[in-house]
């Protein structure tokens, strides 16, 4: 597959089933996706484990990538399973950065198909030596997918394990949420083992006779390189630029049911809201309810 081709397939298309979820599915059918949520929690699963396993027998940079990319849509479905602000919010942090990061990679595994013929592990290797600009470029796109601190990835994947995590939480006891969240953190595991992987594979390494006189990326290729990485940066040390506009609009729908929910596979759900906590409320500080009609 053409390079602009991956970048937008895995970037944006890919993500067309997930917003249909978030802005029609969950909205006109709560219920109905609430009953369906164990279903998805293991198909999710699977997904990230699976999937995962599959990514690191890959030989390949393209089909690595491509691999990986299905994979983290495995925690996008864990955030939108979860039906909390939180867990939602956290789904389209994370769409948003995937798109980014994904698109960086892919486009830079592009120019080295271009200029390589191959992007086969075993046929590349040590090119950091001769496009500095590349590998230091690949290499934050690779920290960004695994979802190191300080990326937008991570802002957005943390949101979705503690919003999962907290989904139906009791003291002592977990529940599905709990269980879901504890198997899918993983997959950072999984995700560091084949990043790193490929990294070393493609620019570490010893450099062949044949790549030695391979040119680093343009002028005119670095300026959108850049500012792929730049959006990744701002987003992932302010990610309440996004949190701030998307919060209001999931909690108009996910904090309108009730407050405790008893699942199908028996979990006690209790639903976030955006509203005030009870003890903030008057009750909380000492007034009782005359007092507060009296006033």
């Amino acid at each position: 597959m053409p390079a602009p081709a991956a970048m937008l397939h895995a970037g944006v298309l890919k993500k067309f089933g997930l917003y249909g979820l978030l802005r029609l599915a969950i909205p006109m059918l709560p219920e109905g996706s609430r009953h369906w949520a164990t279903l998805l929690i293991v198909l999710l699963l699977g997904n990230i484990i699976y999937v995962g396993l599959v990514t690191i027998a890959q030989k390949r940079l393209d089909w690595m990538l491509g691999y990986s990319s299905v994979m983290h849509m495995g925690y996008i479905f864990l955030g939108i399973a979860s039906f909390g602000v939180l867990g939602a919010t956290g789904a389209v942090v994370l769409m948003f950065g995937h798109g980014l990061s994904i698109a960086l990679l892919f486009g830079i595994a592009g120019e080295l198909r271009r200029r390589t013929g191959t992007l086969a592990f075993d046929e590349i290797g040590g090119l950091a030596r001769v496009m500095p600009f590349a590998g230091l470029a690949f290499g934050f796109g690779a920290f960004a997918a695994i979802g190191l601190p300080g990326f937008a990835n991570f802002a957005g994947e943390i949101m979705i394990f503690f919003g999962a995590f907290k989904n139906g939480w009791e003291i002592g006891q977990f529940h599905i949420f709990q269980i879901a969240t504890v198997l899918a953190l993983w997959g950072v595991v999984l995700s560091t083992v084949y990043m790193l992987r490929a990294y070393r594979k493609t620019f570490m390494g010893t450099i062949r006779e044949q790549w030695e006189k391979l040119p680093d990326l343009s002028p005119a290729l670095r300026v959108p390189v850049t500012l792929l990485l730049v959006a990744l940066l701002c987003y992932g040390f302010f990610p309440q630029t996004f949190v701030r506009r998307l919060a209001p609009t999931f909690g108009s729908f996910l904090s309108a049911n009730t407050d405790v929910q008893i699942c199908s596979h028996g979990a006690v759900r209790r639903l976030q809201t955006v509203g005030p906590r009870p003890e903030h409320a008057p009750q909380g500080r000492g007034y009782s309810t005359g007092e507060i009609a009296r006033k």
